[in-house]
């Protein structure tokens, strides 16, 4: 018995809609705020976290002594 195998076309996860450059983090981070405040909505709520394991609970308060935000 011979099979035939149907090459399919590779998957990828790349946006079809991007022009392929980079955009700089500090670039998009800025395009994120000037369009948060078009919105005036600056900070989008959180989830509650009230179904948060007791290892997420640690790490957030761990980047939250460090000085960071989550």
């Amino acid at each position: 018995m011979i099979a035939v195998f149907e090459r399919r076309q590779a998957v990828t996860t790349a946006s079809r809609t991007s022009k392929d450059k980079a955009v700089a983090f500090d670039d998009f981070a800025r395009d994120i705020a000037r369009r948060r405040a078009e919105t005036g909505q600056p900070d989008l709520p959180h989830n509650s976290g009230k179904r948060r394991t007791a290892s997420k609970k640690a790490l957030l308060e761990a980047v939250e002594q460090a000085g960071g935000r989550w």
